[in-house]
């Protein structure tokens, strides 16, 4: 029968949350399994265990790790609590071990008025056991369903049932109800009518980089499905999400819009859309773009609203990267534009919550097979299945008569030339980074091997500050957004976090786990393939791949201690989270003690994003 929902939930909830304190608080003591002499070896089955100290309440855990990762994406087991007034271990749920750690996490936290640090430690408690509780009902309700390994776009987007796999509440959905989850939850796999208000144009504010203003491609999505619109003169349709519109109909302004007859609601209308992966981003088969919506909804930790610059800087990028020529000159890289944006002016207001980004769709009916993140390419599988990744490469090796380890070498070569080759040239020659992590970052597999990279994000461009003179001659629209520019030293922390921290050694570390081949062989693969690459560059990228070969620390995002410090990214300073540093693997060094060890921890909560 196998363990259930929530046994499962609850050893990925603590997968997650660990993988973060250990990589960014304290690191744990290291010893193999026969090494303990404290107790009885035989409870534990994996090779080594880690024991973190609980200095603040005289106690101590050992973790069991099952799989030991060079990237310190480790596997783990049973946990133990050592009871000092018994003077004995003692085995503990993974979900007591969260709660022993948060505490311990606040208890170190320095810079806190302990009223602060109370309310902090409540709302981490909350978003804990919130995400906890979420996976647990995705779990129960898709652990059969045989979509959960389909090939179509939707269904590998809608397939993440553990989330954010650094993240320590990973599927936190507060002010999502239990109702509304099964509705527009993309792990829920709902589909749903989108809501629209008919606008006076005097409040409707709207861009485009593409053949056709906002406003007609809102009402393109309709002209399947309705007889005759027959809009009145001078207004326009904007569509919002359900939530969206929920939250909208509640707001003073619109309210009195409404009164004044400048908005008109008209409810749910036109084809049923799917939520992808973000959550507030929704998909149509046969619609020509997919919708980036404001939500009232804090998804991780981040309430998900589309901010003004951020409507244009989705057209002033796309209308950059046109003239770049990047597009033609790597076909197996693409990056999926957000041309345009429809938005209501109201007063007061910079935005008025009707926010909405227009986002190309190549995935059509026909075109939408074999096109998988790499979050859910490389996800742990339920117990008793493979992941997509191994699934992936045992049908290659089949086909090909060939060993696992031959067949994951070539894979990986052919996913580093698609995906992170185009990525380190376009900041390179244009100085264009982007925020490629794995739920944002797409591959094309369906022929087994990656043969094309996606990029997804609006919010994820970074243009080099030392190239911001010939960037702004090449498009003059980026005069209107300063806030895309950044010095060069911080897109390297950024651009190599996303890029090879987050996104590359997931995949690295999924051909490890499922014991295709040694990480350590991926690790100097890599390294070769920087070197060459090292050799052609000569622009920003040279300074970021030489760190990558040569520092002894590559900078790490702390969403755990962003999280325990309570800060919205999104809307933070320069959207900062906390920002930390790793041991380099590339380097050969796995038990280096990260920056932000327990001794550092009350410096690195205290100052939150700076």
């Amino acid at each position: 029968m196998g363990p259930s929902a929530r046994a499962i939930a609850e050893q990925a909830s603590f997968q997650a949350f660990l993988h973060g304190y250990l990589q960014e608080v304290d690191p744990g003591d290291w010893q193999t399994a026969s090494q303990r002499t404290q107790d009885p070896t035989g409870r534990f089955s994996g090779p080594w265990v880690c024991e973190l100290t609980l200095n603040s309440q005289r106690s101590r855990l050992a973790i069991d790790i099952v799989y030991r990762s060079a990237l310190g994406r480790h596997r783990y087991g049973k946990v133990r609590q050592w009871l000092s007034g018994r003077h004995c271990w003692a085995d503990i749920d993974p979900f007591q071990a969260m709660c022993l750690l948060a505490r311990e996490l606040y208890a170190l936290s320095g810079g806190m008025v302990p009223e602060l640090r109370k309310l902090r430690e409540l709302e981490f408690l909350h978003r804990l056991t919130d995400s906890y509780g979420v996976m647990v009902r995705y779990v129960e309700h898709r652990r059969n369903d045989s979509r959960l390994l389909a090939n179509r776009f939707i269904d590998s987007e809608q397939s993440l049932l553990f989330g954010h796999t650094a993240h320590p509440t990973p599927k936190s959905r507060q002010g999502m109800s239990e109702w509304q989850q099964h509705a527009y939850a993309p792990e829920l796999t709902g589909r749903f009518q989108l809501h629209y208000f008919l606008v006076h144009r005097n409040c409707v504010l709207e861009d485009s980089d593409g053949p056709l203003p906002a406003s007609a491609m809102a009402e393109s999505l309709l002209q399947d499905s309705q007889a005759s619109l027959n809009l009145p003169d001078n207004h326009a349709l904007i569509p919002a999400h359900p939530l969206q519109a929920q939250w909208l109909m509640t707001q003073p302004g619109v309210l009195d819009a409404i009164a004044q007859g400048l908005i008109h609601p008209l409810g749910a209308l036109g084809p049923e859309f799917s939520a992808t992966s973000s959550v507030r981003t929704v998909y149509c088969e046969q619609a020509e773009w997919m919708l980036k919506f404001s939500i009232p909804v804090k998804v991780t930790n981040s309430l998900r609203v589309n901010k003004a610059h951020e409507l244009k800087a989705g057209v002033v990028m796309s209308r950059l990267l046109r003239q770049t020529g990047f597009g033609e000159a790597e076909p197996g890289f693409r990056i999926l534009q957000d041309p345009a944006y429809l938005t209501v002016m109201l007063p007061g207001l910079t935005e008025s919550g009707f926010e909405v980004i227009f986002r190309n769709n190549p995935f059509p009916p026909g075109q939408d097979q074999g096109v998988i993140s790499i979050a859910a390419l490389t996800q742990d599988p339920l117990p008793g299945r493979n992941s997509r990744l191994l699934d992936l490469i045992e049908g290659l090796a089949l086909n090909e008569n060939r060993s696992l380890a031959a067949v994951s070498r070539d894979w990986f070569q052919q996913y580093l030339s698609c995906a992170i080759g185009p990525a380190l040239r376009l900041y390179d020659e244009h100085g264009i980074a982007l925020e490629a992590h794995q739920q944002n970052s797409l591959l094309d597999v369906s022929g087994g091997y990656p043969r094309c990279y996606y990029y997804r994000d609006n919010q994820g461009y970074y243009l080099s500050e030392s190239l911001r003179g010939p960037l702004t001659e090449q498009c003059t629209d980026l005069k209107e957004t300063p806030e895309l520019f950044y010095r060069d030293a911080m897109i390297r922390d950024r651009f190599c976090y996303y890029l090879i921290v987050n996104q590359l050694f997931s995949v690295i570390a999924r051909f490890g786990i499922d014991d295709l081949i040694p990480e350590t062989l991926l690790i100097q693969q890599f390294r070769h393939f920087l070197h060459a690459e090292h050799s052609r560059l000569d622009g920003p990228a040279q300074a970021l791949v030489k760190s990558l070969l040569e520092d002894s620390r590559l900078p790490y995002k702390g969403n755990l201690l962003t999280r325990v410090n309570d800060v919205d990214e999104l809307n933070a300073e320069l959207e900062m989270a906390v920002y930390t540093s790793i041991a380099n693997p590339l380097r050969g060094d796995i038990r280096a003690t990260p920056k932000g060890s327990t001794a550092a921890l009350a410096v690195e909560v205290s100052h939150g994003v700076a």
